[in-house]
């Protein structure tokens, strides 16, 4: 069955969340409010009839993954290539501490949004690839028409990247629990995205969206 939709989730809030620290790949829990809203968006999302969903391994995402499988009737199937970006030696830190502690490192990456691998880490263009590798490959399985992917928010707009411009890029949020949803408008390939950031599942509770270091 070819895959016609795509919804894109980004995990729960964490404490590192709240305090504005950059997670990467740390083993970082979901607080009290992340479980809540991830409790919030299984109630909506066992309504759009998704047939798989395919998760980040890292600890807050399997735990919002397991809180969404306990709606959907299914388990998750937990992907490494889904994780957020490697940030290496920046994991922890906020932005301004990024800025003042690495300024030319910084100023590298502002430079070159894309192309430039954080001290240690990944490139935005590395976790695109990487991404792009799994949404394919998923697309091949077709598990049904309506699948997800619980991934992070710099993942996730690396994803995004391959169907926006940098402009619409630095625009686009992804807050906690958000969800996006890009459609299938040919058989070519061509993709659209139809719903960005969506959190009306949250019925008005806090959701944080910490932008990428360039915004």
């Amino acid at each position: 069955m070819t895959v016609k939709r795509v919804i894109l989730i980004r995990p729960g809030e964490t404490d590192w969340n709240r305090r504005g620290r950059w997670q990467g790949w740390a083993a970082v829990p979901l607080n009290t409010h992340g479980r809540n809203q991830a409790r919030y968006l299984a109630r909506f999302i066992r309504n759009v009839g998704m047939s798989a969903l395919y998760s980040s391994d890292l600890k807050r995402a399997v735990e919002t993954a397991e809180i969404l499988a306990e709606k959907l009737g299914f388990k998750p199937i937990f992907d490494a290539r889904l994780r957020e970006r490697n940030i290496g030696d920046w994991q922890g830190l906020t932005q301004d501490e990024m800025r003042d502690w690495y300024p030319d490192e910084f100023q590298q990456l502002m430079s070159d949004r894309a192309g430039y691998a954080v001290p240690g880490g990944e490139s935005r263009n590395q976790v695109k690839t990487r991404m792009m590798t799994a949404f394919n490959d998923y697309l091949k399985e077709a598990k049904g028409e309506t699948i997800g992917i619980l991934s992070h928010s710099s993942a996730i707009r690396a994803l995004l990247s391959q169907w926006m411009s940098e402009e619409q890029l630095v625009g686009t949020d992804v807050g906690n629990t958000s969800v996006t949803t890009i459609a299938r408008e040919d058989e070519n390939g061509t993709w659209r995205i139809i719903a960005s950031n969506d959190l009306l599942h949250l019925e008005g509770i806090e959701s944080q969206s910490l932008g990428e270091p360039d915004r």
